[in-house]
């Protein structure tokens, strides 16, 4: 059984997602439900656990409306694994391209990391005393003549007279104590030193026959390469605090249980991963074609995904995972082609449709104003990396925001993709000018005069049009 604190409910996944999303309530609604509905499935006592499916979700909305932002977001929240992967670039059996089930072994990867590294943080403290002897033993090695000679470059004191140990060994055990606390205030770190770094030989090993084989093999015959060469050494000299970091590595490795890790990254991606296919219409026939050409291809791949949205098993490096219980969630814009051209097949395994709004230029307001990762605040930041204040007036924000929305109503509709074309036409020369010519401590002040002046010439200029992003 999970830990209910560890899953937010459906309002508070909702409100996690407003501080990053303007509106779309409809589909974050829905996310919110399907991701609480893990936590449901996963403490169910009864046998009908194990079949219970999750409601995949289809989201339709044009360009820029925040599609993707609502699946990264959610797969954040839920501390999931998550892969992104775009339909057209896969083709159906028998053509060249990535195949279905490559978006499986992906998430299985990102399951693996995630585990890896919060296995590396439970073993944090061990691996870093690990690395302080082990760069402790280059700089002091263990003392077999007298006391007081050189070791390492570093020369052993000899403690006072009435504190003089009764071995060399003590004396020894004094010093390298001493220099674990210099170690750790970081007076050692620029010192340089020499360490021995493990490689795979089978990393230089090039893969004869790429074409001829298919990636699942391709993984299959480096992963084994790589377990029957011998690990080599190479000695490297890099400052103490480097090695520090290399060193983390390689010890942190060495108590991890890779096996452990794999299999509970398996588990999690089968009940908490989520796959995101984003551009389910490009593989939509559209109404009225006849099956030839491309269409025939799209077709393929919509019959390519069906086994593995339906549920099956999936073969890889790190061994077998069932895709029942994963979270599929479609997107795509649909201008051309409609949900309806979808396989039968494919678009029941998506019972919930979510249409997502076009963005108002309310909307574009509150984008600039309200998230926390909002592109006003993130040129904020860039300009105060450079010791420059940066200040917008409200107005100054709805005016740019009336701007972006015209855009999108006379040139083309890409949602909030066009506030970075916006903001970046009216802060480049000022970006440009930092710090020659306009130094630290100064201010730059954001007026609704300052935005029409700027970006008249973008409005008005409608030949230049079909350049504009």
């Amino acid at each position: 059984m999970l830990n209910e604190s560890s899953y937010l409910t459906p309002r508070e996944i909702v409100a996690e997602l407003d501080k990053y999303i303007i509106g779309q309530n409809d589909a974050k609604r829905n996310v919110a439900i399907a991701l609480r509905n893990r936590w449901r499935r996963m403490n169910v006592q009864s046998e009908i656990q194990g079949e219970i499916v999750p409601n995949n979700i289809l989201m339709i909305g044009a360009t820029g409306v925040g599609k993707t932002e609502i699946a990264r977001r959610l797969a954040k929240i839920a501390d999931a694994p998550f892969t992104k992967v775009e339909a057209s670039k896969f083709t159906e059996v028998g053509y060249v391209g990535r195949d279905v089930e490559s978006m499986v072994r992906d998430l299985v990867d990102q399951s693996v990391n995630l585990v890896k590294l919060r296995k590396q943080e439970d073993v944090k403290e061990r691996a870093e005393r690990m690395v302080e002897d082990a760069i402790l033993d280059i700089l002091i090695p263990p003392v077999k003549g007298a006391a007081g000679r050189s070791s390492g470059g570093f020369t052993i004191e000899q403690p006072d007279s009435d504190q003089m140990p009764t071995t060399d060994e003590e004396l020894n055990e004094r010093t390298r104590e001493r220099f674990r606390d210099k170690l750790r205030a970081g007076e050692l770190d620029e010192r340089k030193i020499e360490i021995n770094i493990k490689k795979s030989a089978a990393s230089n090993i090039g893969m004869v026959g790429g074409g001829m084989m298919d990636e699942m093999s391709m993984m299959n015959l480096q992963e084994m390469l790589s377990n029957m060469m011998p690990k080599k050494s190479k000695k490297r000299k890099v400052s103490i605090a480097e090695a520090r970091k290399l060193l983390m590595e390689e010890e942190a490795a060495k108590l991890i249980d890779m096996d452990e890790v794999k299999e509970e990254a398996i588990r999690k991606a089968e009940n908490t991963g989520i796959i995101f296919i984003d551009e389910i219409d490009k593989v939509a026939s559209s109404s009225g074609s006849g099956k030839s050409g491309p269409d025939v291809s799209r077709e393929g791949v919509q019959r390519d995904l069906l086994p593995i949205v339906e549920g099956s098993s999936v073969t890889t490096k790190h061994g077998v995972i069932n895709t029942d219980h994963i979270l599929f969630i479609a997107a795509g814009a649909f201008h051309v082609a409609k949900p309806s051209d979808l396989i039968p097949e494919l678009q029941g395994r998506f019972p919930i449709r979510v249409e997502l709004e076009n963005l108002t230029e309310d909307d574009f307001y509150h984008i600039l104003k309200e998230p926390k990762n909002a592109l006003t605040k993130q040129y904020e930041a860039l300009f105060d990396s450079e010791g420059v204040r940066l200040e917008y007036q409200d107005e100054s924000l709805r005016e740019l925001a009336r701007m972006a929305f015209r855009l999108n109503a006379e040139v083309e509709n890409i949602g909030a993709r066009r506030l970075h074309t916006v903001m970046s036409q009216l802060l480049n020369d000022f970006l440009f000018d930092v710090p020659d010519k306009i130094g630290p401590n100064a201010q730059i002040v954001i007026t609704p005069d300052m935005v029409r002046e700027r970006l008249s010439k973008l409005v008005q200029n409608k030949d230049l049009s079909q350049y504009i992003l």
